[in-house]
């Protein structure tokens, strides 16, 4: 597991019986964590102090509970800076979990030794475009919806990145890949966080059981001829990260060589010490 285990202004201070006691800077969120299926004693001051809850309701959905809460904040990681704000469908904005791979991707573009350009899909608020931006690579963005893109550019600017080389982009994933090849652009790193359903800006069908094996070998043809790196993320349920290494070796590892390294992300719990499962990722790389 990698454990993203380095943020100050993010904390999960417990979690029980389907729901995570998380700090997000100086407010606290209860927020329900299908993984979280123990159920574990609370201490009830402690889960007592939230300002905001999100509560499942029985017909589907849920909404927000909010004591006292703003309408957006920020929060913090090392050299980066974003915006949060309580979403529909329990989302803040950020998964934390993924400051692992953002670490990672960091590292290897610091340490190549030469310009990389990073292509980043179905890429949301733009933590790996600021991650990847900071470390001094040039980065396409490219995500469906336009609100997104646009809270990832405001996030960029509160980062002091606004200066970077960021291409932002709203299109189909897919469509813009395809484009992509036929234009001849190529790039070093492929990042992608594919959504297990979702609908591109014209109704495109995403289902990942049935697209994701497609796609990413569309997204061979997307890579230099000496590539860096490429992380593929899920958290479709049920999909195991041998699934993805797999997926992985067969199409990058078979082509350039290399490797696939595949696990969990995990955040630590501070109540209990134990770390929290937050999805599959493989990590493929041509060092051995």
């Amino acid at each position: 597991m990698w454990i993203a285990d380095e943020w100050k202004d993010y904390e999960v201070l417990d979690c029980s019986d389907g729901e995570k006691l998380e700090r997000w800077g100086k407010y606290v969120l209860v927020r329900p964590d299908p993984q979280v299926i123990w159920n574990t004693p609370r201490d009830s001051e402690l889960w007592k102090r939230y300002d905001a809850r999100y509560a499942r309701s029985s017909t589907g959905g849920g909404a927000w509970n909010t004591k006292k809460l703003p309408d957006k904040w920020k929060i913090q990681y090392k050299e980066l800076t974003f915006q949060v704000k309580p979403m529909n469908f329990k989302h803040t904005g950020i998964f934390p979990e993924q400051a692992a791979n953002w670490d990672w991707a960091m590292e290897k573009i610091r340490s190549a030794g030469r310009p990389v350009s990073v292509l980043n899909l179905f890429a949301y608020t733009g933590g790996a475009t600021l991650a990847c931006a900071a470390a001094g690579a040039s980065v396409c963005h490219v995500d469906a919806a336009r609100g997104m893109v646009s809270w990832a550019r405001e996030n960029a600017q509160v980062s002091g990145l606004s200066d970077r080389p960021i291409r932002w982009i709203v299109d189909d994933c897919a469509k813009f890949v395809e484009r992509e090849i036929k234009r001849g652009r190529r790039y070093d790193a492929i990042i992608m966080d594919p959504p297990s359903y979702g609908r591109g800006p014209s109704g495109e069908v995403w289902k990942l059981e049935k697209n994701l094996y497609d796609f990413v070998r569309l997204c061979t043809g997307a890579l230099s001829e000496d590539p860096l790196f490429v992380i593929i993320n899920s958290y479709t349920t049920g999909l195991a990260p041998s699934v993805v290494g797999y997926l992985s070796d067969s199409l990058f590892s078979k082509k350039y060589g290399g490797h696939t390294d595949c696990g969990e992300l995990g955040l630590p719990v501070t109540k209990t010490g134990l770390c929290l499962p937050c999805g599959a990722t493989g990590r493929w790389t041509r060092e051995e």
